[in-house]
This record gives C-alpha cells, structure tokens and sequence, in this order.
C-alpha cells in the first residue's frame, strides 16, 4: 500500500507507514516497525517510545522499574 501526504502526529515530515492498528499515516520517527503501529498505539501496547508518564506496565505510580 502506498502512503501519501504528511505525519498525522508531527504534520511536518513526509509519511512513510500506515499504523496496523488505528490506520493513521506517520513518518518514520513516528512509527514503532517492531510492532507495525504508530507511537501512541505502541505505547498502548506497553512498548515503544511513549509517553514515559510511569503508565507502562512494570512501573509503579513513582514512576519507577518494578523488578519481579
């Protein structure tokens, strides 16, 4: 499939991929190829360069690494 037109997050850069999950068109810096998905949907999915806010699972609500 081919992808036209510009980053639906940054709007700036040219998109290259199309997210597996949510279909929005983003660039390669906005898109997280060990999962096929855009950055926000990645980091729904626990992985990737999200947010950061402490969410992900394996933190606790400090924000710090929770080790098993």
């Amino acid at each position: 499939m081919s992808v036209s037109g510009l980053c639906h997050v940054c709007e700036s850069a040219e998109a290259s991929h199309t997210c597996d999950q949510c279909g929005r068109a983003v660039c390669d810096q906005h898109h997280d190829d060990a999962f096929g998905l855009c950055l926000d949907c990645s980091a729904g999915v626990g992985r990737g360069s999200g947010s950061g806010t402490g969410e992900e699972p394996g933190h606790n609500d400090t924000g710090d690494n929770v080790r098993f």
